[in-house]
């Protein structure tokens, strides 16, 4: 069982939250996912998106890393099927990172796009996900220094996303939490800003509450100017 908080924000230039997350605790559920392609596309697509997971994962009899990875497949041919009928929503899609308890501390992970998983544990901060962008699977494949990367013009370009096309590639992730821990699904609003020294000293902060954590990711979004939208959602093993 985990102890669970989320939040979500539009940033300080968006008009719109694209973001959506989902916290379903009685099926062990975390999703988070950041929409794309015009403010009613993103919207709907990452809504479409984290709502099909939970559906489909509700229906299903085995609550496992196969039905997780099942029900990221059922998203992207909701979502592709929608775009197609609906000429307003033409070129919509989603990123998406879900975690899933599959039994005591056990976590299942998958992932398209550039939402990320990060896990702290005994006080080091690494990322569990991969992202799927032109920088880490094209630039860096080309030898291009961080410093070129940072300002490319293809640096915000993804290679996946749900919903895009007919089939999807879904990077899969098994996670074993241990008392302590604490496992952070982001959008790119967090940690296209904030550096992650800034964030793992923000987890490790012993003072601050769950909670407290989740505001303090906020703020340090904001301080950074906050040109996205940032969601959060932030996971601890509950003490016993």
């Amino acid at each position: 069982m985990l102890q669970v908080c989320a939040l979500t924000d539009p940033g300080l230039v968006r008009k719109s939250n694209q973001d959506t997350f989902r916290v379903v605790p009685e099926l062990g559920l975390y999703i988070l996912a950041d929409g794309m392609g015009g403010a009613r596309g993103g919207e709907h697509a990452s809504a479409l998106a984290a709502d099909t997971v939970v559906s489909t994962l509700q229906r299903s009899q085995h609550r496992d890393a196969a039905a997780l990875l099942g029900a990221v497949e059922a998203a992207n041919d909701i979502v592709f099927s929608e775009a197609r009928l609906d000429p307003n929503l033409e070129g919509m899609g989603t990123t998406i990172v879900a975690a899933l308890e599959t039994k005591a501390n056990d976590v299942a992970i998958a992932s398209v796009g550039d939402s990320r998983a990060y896990v702290l544990h005994k006080g080091e901060l690494r990322a569990i996900t991969t992202d799927q962008t032109w920088v880490q699977e094209v630039g860096r494949g080309l030898g291009l220094s961080e410093e070129i990367l940072r300002t490319h013009p293809m640096r915000h370009v993804l290679t996946m996303a749900v919903g895009v096309g007919s089939a999807v590639r879904i990077l899969y992730y098994a996670l074993e939490l241990e008392p302590g821990d604490m496992l952070l699904l982001t959008t790119d609003g967090l940690h296209g800003v904030v550096t992650e020294p800034q964030i793992k000293a923000i987890l490790q902060d012993a003072d601050l509450s769950i909670e407290a954590k989740c505001e303090r990711l906020m703020t340090a979004a904001h301080d950074g100017g906050s040109p996205d939208n940032v969601t959060v959602v932030l996971m601890t093993p509950a003490r016993a």
